[in-house]
């Protein structure tokens, strides 16, 4: 039997999606377009039809949006990273707020409680994690296609800094000296206060000469600390210098790979948020607190119990507290919140609580949130729709959304940061 033709028809895009995908419709159903924008007129090629309606095959622009420009990076098209590259500037802008505004608005909350986003520039991502892959011709090292575990072969990144950007030749030639044929590796390289931080993890037993090549890497480049791990065994190949994270001025140890914002600019703008809110408060509760980003710059002006279930993250915390000056007290929490929420009895001694979960945001702990007495919470998501839920929750149980900051850290993605501030009067006594 022949197989299927699909479908194909024009299309005008009137808008875009939650993911960045152009929005069209036809015949009342809604028609999802990767690399589409409004104002284009396209043909495209029906794929799969889904509840929410049907997601296509991007054939030709036949007219070209007035807001449609043209990619910088030669991997764009082929690289799954910076789809929306060919967004101007404030039509990029304007769907930032936007999709914000609209995971608000399915949980009740108005669109006029959104700042303007925030939006970091260019060759300001501090923070990579690339596939590598050993090939007859040497080694291709970049990351995937989008939906696909294919490695595009990365030569340059607009978006990430100069210091790792300059990295990628020289690892390329590392690795094809270091990993077997079809072996693959990731590689995660970090900006640090101290210098470049690179973890290789590979399936691969160090030898001799593997370890006099990566110390001979890290000392021509600078390289602060460079780890292997094989199969979970973390090898501190090459410590030139402690690789540390400099949060209001403590120096906080890194461990190898761990969560670090994406971005120096977008890191000071959550800081300014969250510090801002909780400003002419108490003590403070951090959840989620990772390696201290929020707990010590507000550890400037409060007390600050930091809760955190990662214990490397925790420890390092808790080391650089111990010898950091300037600051109030920081007691340090081993926690899995996830587990064991902090109760909203547990919560009453504290004025202000800020929390910062993954992406599935703190269904538990919210709930906790919501029935404590908590004057102030502040809420930092890497999520709309989970932040919507969680933020729905909070305002059922009294508190009042004051404002919601968007944060772009991750340029031409739709990927994003928010901040959101909430506040529940407390009862006279």
């Amino acid at each position: 039997m022949a197989k299927r033709q699909p479908e194909m028809f024009e299309l005008e895009i009137t808008s875009l999606g939650a993911q960045g995908d152009g929005v069209g419709e036809r015949d009342g159903v809604p028609v999802f377009v990767s690399g589409a924008m409004p104002g284009d007129t396209v043909q495209v090629a029906a794929r799969e039809t889904r509840r929410n309606g049907i997601y296509t095959e991007l054939i030709d622009i036949t007219e070209n949006s007035p807001g449609r420009i043209k990619p910088e990076c030669a991997h764009f098209g082929a690289c799954g990273g910076c789809q929306l590259q060919f967004l101007s500037d404030d039509v990029y802008q304007a769907w930032v707020k936007d999709r914000t505004a609209m995971a608000l608005a399915h949980h009740g909350f108005d669109a006029s409680l959104v700042a303007d986003p925030i939006i970091t520039p260019k060759a300001s991502r501090r923070r990579v994690a690339m596939k590598a892959l050993r090939v007859a011709s040497g080694v291709v090292l970049g990351f995937n296609e989008r939906q696909s575990h294919q490695i595009v072969d990365v030569k340059a990144c607009p978006v990430t800094r100069p210091e790792l950007t300059g990295l990628f030749d020289p690892l390329r030639k590392l690795l094809s000296g270091l990993l077997d044929q079809r072996m693959a590796a990731t590689v995660h390289l970090t900006m640090t206060a101290s210098g470049v931080d690179i973890l290789i993890e590979a399936a691969k037993e160090l030898d001799l000469a593997a370890r006099e090549s990566l110390v001979e890497f890290a000392n021509y480049h600078d390289i602060a600390a460079l780890h292997w791990q094989d199969q979970g065994f973390l090898d501190p190949v090459a410590i030139r210098r402690e690789a540390v994270m400099d949060f209001a001025g403590a120096k906080v140890p890194l461990p190898p790979a761990a969560f670090i914002q994406a971005s120096d600019e977008g890191e000071a703008a959550l800081v300014r948020v969250v510090t801002e809110a909780c400003a002419g408060l108490g003590r403070v509760a951090d959840l989620f607190c990772g390696i201290g980003t929020f707990s010590f710059p507000l550890a400037k002006e409060h007390q600050v119990l930091a809760v955190e279930g990662a214990k490397n993250a925790l420890d390092a915390l808790q080391g650089a507290a111990n010898f950091a000056s300037g600051f109030k007290q920081i007691v340090a929490k081993h926690r899995d919140l996830f587990r064991r929420p902090l109760s909203a009895k547990e919560l009453e001694m504290f004025d202000a609580v800020v929390f910062d979960p993954p992406r599935a945001g703190a269904k538990d702990q919210v709930a906790e949130l919501a029935k404590s007495t908590v004057q102030r919470v502040v809420a930092v998501s890497c999520n709309p729709n989970t932040f919507s839920r969680d933020a729905r929750t909070l305002a059922d149980g009294g508190y009042r959304l004051e404002s919601v900051q968007p944060v772009d850290q991750f340029l031409w993605s739709p990927h994003m940061e928010l901040v959101g501030v909430f506040t529940k009067d407390r009862k006279p006594e």
